[in-house]
């Protein structure tokens, strides 16, 4: 059967509380990290694209929504939505949260706040990263992963704890933030059960969504700017014709 998809338009908070209870097999969310800046104050004030993308950048990819919140607003709406992701998920199934250094700490406290059980930290390791003069390369982001109670360790299923590629390039990047799915997201979504559903509160360009259809998996995401839902929509139904043909 040809993997379907679903994606939705709006707050994720909001739709969230529209889908059924056990309705998906597993959550990958990749929320805005509300993070970058030396200070509170520019973190709520500075657009995702002046704290993400780099000056000599080239592409002029759209600005998204959502990311002017300081830690405490962050830490009560992200643990909000993991109330209702768990409620969503099924009894066994996994969620995988992304954020980066900064946010790492709160975003494991959101998870255990929202019920889930934390199984522990994956590393994303990102060969091209900013470097640090005087320190440190930040080549680095974090994928906290949690399970709706215990879960089935029977599967012949090993996933790595650190995997390392590089953010899409050229005209393969849609989005300021965007995950590679080579490398990464095609292997975080075998979490996920063959003909299972996947479920992404914060789709952006679609790329959890592309690496769930493409290994024949279902898909619900949901998407707050106009702008890349669309080009969410347009990748996600790419994906399904090839996995259909």
């Amino acid at each position: 059967m040809t993997p379907t998809f679903t994606l939705h338009r709006g707050d994720s908070l909001t739709v969230l509380q529209s889908l059924p209870d056990h309705s998906v097999d597993a959550v990958i969310a990749d929320p805005p990290y509300n993070s970058g800046g030396r200070t509170g104050n520019e973190r709520r004030s500075t657009s995702a694209r002046g704290k993400y993308v780099s000056g000599d950048a080239q592409h002029d990819l759209p600005d998204f929504a959502g990311d002017n919140r300081d830690q405490r607003a962050y830490l009560v709406w992200l643990s909000l939505i993991l109330i209702e992701c768990l409620r969503i998920t099924r009894p066994g199934g996994h969620l995988l949260v992304f954020s980066d250094w900064r946010q790492a700490p709160v975003t494991a406290d959101a998870l255990q706040v929202g019920g889930w059980l934390w199984q522990g930290t994956v590393v994303w390791h990102k060969p091209v990263s900013r470097p640090m003069r005087g320190g440190f390369k930040a080549a680095a982001e974090y994928i906290q992963w949690g399970s709706n109670g215990p879960f089935d360790r029977t599967p012949e299923l090993y996933l790595p704890g650190v995997f390392s590629a590089s953010q899409p390039s050229g005209r393969q990047r849609r989005h300021i933030t965007q995950k590679p799915v080579d490398g990464l997201l095609a292997e975080l979504v075998k979490v996920c059960p063959e003909g299972g559903t996947v479920l992404d509160p914060f789709a952006g360009s679609g790329s959890t969504g592309v690496a769930a259809v493409s290994s024949g998996r279902h898909f619900v995401g949901i998407e707050l700017t106009e702008h890349y839902h669309q080009v969410a929509h347009d990748r996600l139904t790419d994906a399904q014709r090839s996995v259909a043909r």
